[in-house]
């Protein structure tokens, strides 16, 4: 399970998403929908990772996309930096 929440803008008119649980499966397709909401209207975004547990295949691919899109992703756990950097294109 993934819960997905909105914690507002900064002054930058940044959004932060902040996930709690394990981006697998079905669950990477809402991180994406809940991502793409916010960056096909321009503003800012950044994801915190702290409360992620673990990634799937499918997960780590979106990170290193949402990276590419100028995402910021914020308090990752090492492990999850670890697995982004190994799968690097």
């Amino acid at each position: 399970m993934l819960k997905i929440a909105e914690n507002g803008r900064s002054l930058d008119r940044a959004i932060t998403l902040r996930l709690q649980g394990r981006v697998i499966g079905p669950w990477v397709q809402e991180v994406h929908k809940a991502c793409a909401v916010h960056l096909d209207n321009g503003r800012p975004l950044r994801i915190d990772l702290a409360e992620v547990q673990f990634m799937d295949r499918e997960g780590i691919r979106l990170f290193q996309e949402l990276l590419r899109r100028q995402v910021l992703l914020i308090n990752c756990p090492p492990f999850i930096t670890e697995q982004l950097q190994e799968m690097a294109p």
